[in-house]
């Protein structure tokens, strides 16, 4: 009976700490390709964040990106001197480092965030690329 008990408060706990979030608007929201392709093309002022290394931006990057590197050594610093309030979108080559980067920015504050996934996706999606 004590398991099913505490079974049940965990899950309890785990809803109500689940819709603060959700609440609060300030965690990063995973986006597919076409639908980071619509953000894009919908909004002239949106920050374009590409963590991916030097070598991989060199190789083909979205228009209108900036690349901080998250291996970097200076990633907190350079997203600390970005506007947190502004729509930013983030992406790398495969997802894994665009999650890690949305993990620190949401922690820095930011709260118009999304993790947009890799660049191949977006750009067979239709994203406009330079390179």
């Amino acid at each position: 009976m004590r398991a099913i008990l505490a079974i049940a408060v965990l899950l309890a706990l785990t809803a109500c700490s689940s819709a603060g979030a959700d609440d609060h608007g300030a965690s990063p929201r995973v986006i597919d390709a076409p639908t980071a392709v619509e953000l894009l093309g919908d909004q002239d002022d949106v920050v374009i964040i590409d963590v991916r290394t030097p070598e991989e931006y060199a190789d083909g990057r979205l228009d209108g990106a900036q690349l901080i590197d998250i291996q970097g050594g200076d990633f907190a610093e350079r997203i600390a001197a970005l506007e947190p309030d502004a729509t930013t979108v983030v992406y790398c080559r495969t997802g894994n480092r665009s999650a890690n980067a949305v993990a620190i920015m949401e922690q820095q504050g930011f709260s118009d965030l999304y993790d947009a996934g890799g660049y191949a996706e977006l750009a067979e999606a239709g994203a406009s690329v330079d390179g």
